[in-house]
Formats: structure tokens, sequence, C-alpha cells
């Protein structure tokens, strides 16, 4: 049958969390890749291994507790960036590899830690998300949504020009913060299906995708939401049949669409550009023509919210 893999449970939960990660996901990518901070999801993941770490020490949720940590690690690297005497990437570098070195040593203390465990944290699995976890996840990726669309005009406005976003009176560092928290959730909800490792690239990988054939805002949003809802069901359903890791398999599939995409794009950005060159010959002829006695004016550019970077 083709629809055996909806049989299992573990299957129907990974699956449900699969779309989930795969809408919000490049949802947040497309704030931080406009904020050339493309790398900030692989830096809270390294810092959210800690959290894990105290969930399985404490015998609590590590899915909440990795939250919890990874809120917490996202506002000290903005408070960082604002205040810090260190160089930026030096202090950022050793929060990053902190969070990594303290995760791996407290599941090592833990009773129930195993390298089992860490492995399914790190590079994601399939047959680890438990009814617990969809619940966390569900409320997680509900909140990721609210920000990222209901406040979508704002947070673009200050990803794409801050002292633009100043000079208008938006709240510029309190919707930077928003940000960083915002992607330190979609961390923690998409390390039990990609893994904390490969989390940034689902985050990245899609909005670099839908850029090749679109420099609309909106249409790049709605375009990465789609690949990446699509790498995620197809990746999971992939890892069940073939029983490979389910992170590794989404992210390949992605960097695919993306190179699919960037061929794709090629040929078209030649013929727009050859069609621009002969409508400007064609301008300039009839600009030379004897019974223009005025000139004419500039064609006025339409604003654009372009998300290239």
């Amino acid at each position: 049958m083709m629809t055996e893999f909806l049989q299992p449970p573990f299957m129907q939960r990974a699956l449900l969390a699969a779309v989930l990660v795969g809408v919000i996901a490049p949802a947040v990518g497309i704030y931080l890749v406009q904020r050339r901070q493309a790398l900030m999801g692989d830096g809270i993941g390294h810092i959210a291994m800690t959290g894990v770490g105290l969930g399985f020490l404490l015998s609590t949720s590590p899915v909440w507790m990795a939250t919890a940590v990874a809120v917490v690690g996202s506002v000290i690297m903005e408070l960082v960036r604002w205040y810090g005497r260190t160089r930026g990437d030096i202090a950022l570098a050793m929060l990053f590899y902190g969070g990594m070195a303290g995760g791996v040593l407290l599941i090592n203390l833990s009773d129930t830690g195993s390298n089992a465990n860490l492995t399914s944290y790190l590079f994601g699995s399939l047959s680890t998300v438990s009814s617990e976890d969809i619940t966390a996840i569900c409320v997680l990726a509900a909140f990721v949504l609210l920000v990222t669309l209901g406040l979508r005009r704002q947070l673009f406005a200050v990803s794409q020009d801050e002292e633009f976003a100043r000079v208008t009176g938006l709240p510029v560092r309190a919707l930077n913060l928003l940000i960083a928290v915002t992607a330190a959730v979609t961390v923690t909800v998409a390390m039990r299906v990609v893994g904390l490792l490969l989390v940034s690239a689902l985050m990245v990988v899609p909005v670099a995708a839908a850029q090749q054939i679109s420099k609309s805002f909106k249409v790049t949003f709605v375009l990465s939401v789609v690949i990446g809802t699509a790498v995620t069901l197809a990746g999971t359903v992939t890892s069940y049949y073939q029983d490979v890791p389910p992170g590794a398999t989404i992210v390949l599939l992605a960097i695919g669409v993306f190179v699919a995409l960037t061929l794709l794009a090629a040929p078209l950005a030649a013929r727009r550009a050859r069609r621009g060159e002969s409508g400007s010959a064609q301008c300039t002829l009839e600009g030379a023509a004897p019974e223009a006695t005025t000139p004419e004016a500039p064609a006025a550019h339409p604003a654009t919210d372009d998300v290239r970077v």
C-alpha cells in the first residue's frame, strides 16, 4: 500500500512534526537571511544542547528545557552584539562551544542519558518523537507563526534597514530580541525532526532556493514555506522506507531543490536581460526621432521589497 507509512503511530507523530517544522523554519529563516545572520540557528542549536542535557539530568522534558536555555542564549547573543567589549564573533563562539560541551557533559552525567539519546537530538529521529514532544511542538509552532505572520511588516523593516526602522519609530531592539527568541524556539521545535546540528540548514536553504526565482518578499516567504514543507515530508517518508537519518535526508533534498531552481533561474534571468536590452534600444531609437522635441522623463522604478542578499 502506498500509504502504509501512515499506519504506525510514531510516523503519524513524525509527519505532523515535519509539517510544522517545514512551515516555521523558513518563516523565521527569511528574517535571519535578510539580517545576514544565516548561521544564527546553528549557534542556537549548540546552546540548546545544554538544555537537552539539563532535561535528562533533571528528568524533565528535554524539549521545554532546551527551549528555555535556547531563549536565554539567544538573548545573551543579542546583548553581546550590542554591549560586548570583546569581539562579537569571539564571544559568540565561546557561547556556542560552551553550550555544546555543557550538553554532552550533562547528558553523560544523567541516569537516562546515552549516546543514542544524544544522537537523536543531534541528527533527528523519527521513532523518538513522543506525544509529549508533539504537544510542545504544536504550542511552540503556534507562537512562531503568530510572531512571523502577525508582525511581518515590522520584522521585515527591522531586518531590511535598522536605521530606517528606528527613524519610523519602531522599537528596533525589542524587535531584534523577538527575532532572536523566535529563532531559538524554532530550533528547539525542529531538533526532533532535523536535529540540532542541521536545523540551521532548514531555516536558510529553502529561503535561498526561493530567492532564485523571486525578488518579492511575500512570494519568497510563501515559496520558502512550500519548499520547506515539501522537503521535510519527502525526507521523513524517505527516512522511513530507506532507514536513513531524517535530518540529513531533508537537508540534502533542500539543497537539491536549491540547485535545481538555480539552474532554472539562470536562463530565465538571461532572457529577461535580453528583453531589457531590446527595450532600451527601442526607446533610444524613438528618442532620436526628429519629432521628439522634449526629452522623455526617466522611467520610474517600482518600489520593491527585494529580499536578495
